[in-house]
């Protein structure tokens, strides 16, 4: 078989990188992930050798995934991080039966966090800085949308990438397409436009596989009084908030207060769609960020809300993840930011796991990838704090170019016994897995058990990805900046420097 992308084989599966999904600047790698993914790539060289395949062949296949996952587990081993690890046997590496066991997994797959942007001809003139930048994102590289075009680029952007990436070279079965904090003028992706792309996927005859969220900021003014007309003319599924935002750098708002947070829910409540998504812990881009950035996007907001609200599903976003400080077993105290601020909330305000309050893994499960023994903190204190119910799948797609990899590194992760007798953590079972991929979302997106079945079935969609699997040929490429120069050009292009 020919290769249309990275013929040679020089991109791993499982992308380990320092992409971001375009809210922060780049974070370096750290040692034991570059030794990580130089033992992957050494590895997938010589099992391609052994298997009679070429590189690129062998690592389209589930083999080479395991490959790229059990050599991350060798290699952070060898620096000492043993507490959480992919639970893949050996013989995934050359077996091609043990690798579709651990890795090919066929659970309802509910991406509650998907991006693309969809540039419009204010984006497409050739002396606009916008488009001019993106030529240095890494997914401009990109060449099955119309690549002959001097601004070709622009399409790997769009929501035909989106779909490709999403929808035929992942398990995802149902996405939701939500919002950055900009003004309406300076929205990269438009509600119009979101539409759009859910009547592509519809058009398939996948209805209801892409949800929209109603993106609304109460400190921008007129935000609030729009939502019901959102509602009416979107359908939205849910709100997209960020307490963090404002356009003119002022203060931020938070979930409690009666100012913002108050109306706001009051309007959710009056809509009928009473789910509320916040962006919680990544801090955002200068541009956006108010006084105290990291502060508001702490989480200590949300426990009084959740709890004099109990009517209102609240999601957050990213759960609190804050970048800057690496996760620790919990221990009570003034936590202000981070997973550590949620959990101090809910505990503060008797708010149980499972109850009103879910926890999102966007972003947050992509930078875990990096060091598997934060992620086993992360993972087994929302398990313990938030519940294995109310934990929701996201990926920050395609930032991250498509989530397949992200999926398969969840579908195998498990937390060393030694931490979760050490810490209370519980192990992460099939049970818990087949809930945040997909069926803890489903209660407040209102996704339907029959709806869930007919996506695991056999329409257009599923054939669609059936017939692409007979010549599987994904990019391996994240769509998010990796360096502080493309970070910068994103910025420029989202209308915010």
């Amino acid at each position: 078989m020919r290769y249309r992308h990275d013929p040679e084989g020089s991109r791993l599966p499982i992308k380990v990188d320092t992409t971001t999904n375009g809210e922060f600047a780049p974070r370096p790698l750290e040692k034991p992930s570059r030794a990580a993914n130089e033992l992957a790539m050494e590895r997938a060289h010589e099992n391609a050798k052994r298997s009679g395949l070429s590189r690129r062949g062998f690592l389209t296949s589930t083999c080479g995934a395991a490959t790229t996952l059990l050599a991350f587990n060798e290699a952070h081993a060898a620096f000492g991080n043993t507490g959480g690890f992919f639970q893949i046997p050996a013989a995934a590496a050359m077996e091609p039966a043990a690798a579709d066991s651990a890795l090919a997994g066929r659970e309802f797959v509910f991406d509650i966090q998907g991006h693309h942007v969809n540039p419009l001809d204010r984006w497409r003139a050739p002396d606009k800085l916008t488009a001019t930048g993106l030529k240095f994102m890494p997914q401009a590289k990109c060449d099955y949308i119309d690549p002959d075009s001097p601004l070709g680029h622009v399409n790997c952007f769009t929501g035909q990438a989106f779909v490709k990436e999403m929808f035929l070279d992942s398990d995802t079965d149902i996405a939701v397409l939500t919002f950055t904090p900009t003004s309406y003028e300076d929205m990269p992706l438009t509600d119009d436009e979101a539409a759009a792309t859910r009547e592509i996927v519809d058009a398939m005859d996948g209805n209801h596989r892409l949800l929209v969220h109603g993106r609304v900021v109460p400190n921008i003014d007129g935000d609030i009084s729009r939502m019901q007309e959102l509602k009416e003319k979107w359908d939205v599924s849910a709100w997209k908030t960020y307490t963090q935002a404002s356009v003119d750098g002022s203060e931020g708002w938070r979930l409690d207060d009666e100012e913002y947070g108050a109306p706001l829910i009051a309007m959710a409540r009056e809509t009928g769609v009473k789910v509320i998504c916040i962006h919680k812990g990544l801090p955002l881009p200068t541009a956006f960020m108010t006084k105290d950035n990291r502060l508001y996007g702490g989480c200590r907001d949300v426990g009084k809300a959740a709890n004099d609200n109990p009517d209102i599903d609240f999601i957050v976003y990213h759960s609190g993840y804050d970048i800057k400080d690496k996760d620790v077993p919990f221990k009570p105290g003034d936590h202000q930011i981070g997973v550590d601020s949620l959990i101090q909330s809910l505990i503060e305000n008797d708010i149980s796991p499972n109850s009103n309050v879910y926890a999102e893994l966007g972003t947050t499960w992509r930078y875990l990838m990096r060091d598997p023994e934060e992620a086993a903190h992360v993972m087994g204190k929302l398990l313990r704090y938030v519940g294995e119910d109310r934990i929701v799948w996201g990926t920050d797609s395609i930032w991250y170019g498509s989530p397949q990899d992200q999926i398969q590194a969840f579908r195998t992760f498990q937390i060393a016994p030694e931490f979760r007798e050490r810490f209370g953590y519980p192990e992460i079972t099939p049970q818990i897995r087949a809930k945040i991929f997909g069926l803890n979302a489903a209660k407040p997106y209102k996704i339907s058990e029959a709806e869930i079945r007919k996506q695991l079935g056999d329409d257009t969609v599923a054939q669609a990805r059936a017939n692409y699997q007979n010549a599987p040929d994904p990019t391996f490429v994240t769509y998010g900046p990796q360096t502080r120069r493309e970070f910068l050009d994103l910025l420029r292009f989202k209308g915010g420097a």
